[in-house]
């Protein structure tokens, strides 16, 4: 590649030659991405040196990214060790997190040491599952009942089209919901070491073929929004998607106060006033404190599809004082996360997952990702108790000014 490459391809798409995303037909990536940047300085009188500096080739983004320009740059840190006794997850965890929020690190790693002091976290996927849920239109709700009644008697029929879509991907369920004219079919799939919204995706489009040829369903949309992807959901809450994690720890009383400089009693009170009381009031999905802090911090470090925190956060803390310590609990509804596909490939994202030790497919199929999703599970504990011992100790915005953020 040279400066004149590069200044000519921009040039093609200014004189209306090209069209921006055509670059990639007439150069190689890398060279496309630097015209763009050059096209999009001139035009904006920017510069994007550090846009365009990044250590990756651009052909390795090329199923994450279109029209590239260069690359979003967040710090990662690393909290850890974190030990964790999973039904997948095993040992202690350097836990890779990226983020721009000034103190949340150092906050997290306080609770990680309280854990590991304790003990160590407990953590188990309850419930995997990646959901996808057309919506078709009957004639009335006669049919959406006939329709309803031959999904649930064929469901093997629709399993054996669904699962011809991939080598991988399991149909666990379907199951009818009726409103009226429209009806929703929410298929549920074991999508192994992929978060799995493509694979359940296009499993589905043959589904709904053979719904379509066989009742007087006629397929609307591919995605009906009761799946519910990317957006805050009570059915996710109480359904579950992706995985359903949970975490916890018991802490000694006397650990509670040398290390979170607070008592068990003042943590389960900000707990139920806070996370409880004060979110049942907002109408609230999420239960928690900041579960989503460190989720979304987790999921830029290692690859996972960012818009997914909302589901992420779809968490409930509970914090309970017994005669031996302080019980603290997280879990997470719908957490969807995968080791292999997506954004988990790309080299930074590869290297972090390689640091926690689940980056690639797993042995059994799944157990990766459900490692993974223990994992961040008890992260997110840790960032509970932290926050929870700051705001019952009234030391959250001390704590933000000495760190200077």
């Amino acid at each position: 590649m040279t400066d004149s490459d590069v200044v000519a391809l921009a040039e093609r798409v200014r004189d209306g030659e090209l069209r921006i995303y055509e670059l990639e037909d007439h150069a190689d990536p890398d060279t496309a991405a630097a015209a763009r940047r050059h096209l999009l300085a001139e035009e904006t009188d920017t510069d994007l040196s550090a846009v365009g500096d990044y250590t990756f080739d651009a052909a390795d983004a090329e199923s994450n990214i279109e029209n590239m320009v260069g690359a979003a740059q967040v710090p990662m840190g690393v909290v850890g060790p974190l030990p964790v006794d999973g039904g997948a997850a095993d040992g202690d965890h350097h836990l890779p997190l990226a983020t721009s929020e000034g103190a949340l690190l150092a906050s997290v790693n306080r609770g990680v040491s309280t854990i590991r002091n304790a003990g160590g976290a407990t953590a188990r996927v309850l419930k995997s599952g990646m959901t996808r849920a057309p919506v078709f239109r009957v004639e009335d709700v006669a049919e959406a009942g006939e329709v309803s009644a031959w999904v649930r008697e064929h469901v093997d029929t629709l399993a054996d089209a669904a699962e011809s879509t991939t080598s991988h991907g399991e149909l666990q369920d379907v199951t009818p919901y009726v409103v009226g004219d429209s009806v929703f079919l929410r298929f549920s799939y074991d999508t192994k070491d992929a978060m799995g919204m493509n694979m359940a995706t296009i499993a589905t489009e043959a589904a709904c073929d053979i719904v379509e040829s066989e009742t007087p369903a006629d397929l609307v949309a591919l995605s009906g929004n009761l799946c519910s992807d990317k957006k805050p959901a009570a059915i996710n809450a109480v359904e579950g998607r992706g995985r359903t994690v949970a975490a916890d720890v018991l802490i000694p009383h006397e650990q509670v106060e040398d290390r979170l400089d607070t008592t068990s009693d003042a943590i389960v009170e900000a707990n139920t006033r806070k996370n409880l009381v004060g979110s049942a009031k907002a109408g609230a999905l999420g239960f928690n404190a900041h579960a989503a802090n460190v989720v979304a911090a987790a999921f830029l470090a290692l690859g996972q599809d960012m818009a997914q925190v909302v589901e992420g956060s779809n968490a409930i803390t509970t914090v309970d004082a017994r005669e031996d310590g302080l019980y603290a609990s997280v879990t997470i509804a719908s957490l969807e996360v995968g080791t292999v596909g997506g954004g988990t490939g790309l080299p930074t994202q590869s290297e972090a997952l390689d640091v926690l030790g689940y980056s690639g497919g797993g042995d059994p199929a799944g157990s990766n990702a459900d490692a993974l999703a223990e994992v961040i599970a008890a992260g997110a504990l840790a960032g509970e108790l932290s926050l929870l011992a700051a705001l019952s100790s009234r030391h959250l915005s001390s704590a933000h000014a000495d760190l200077g953020r």
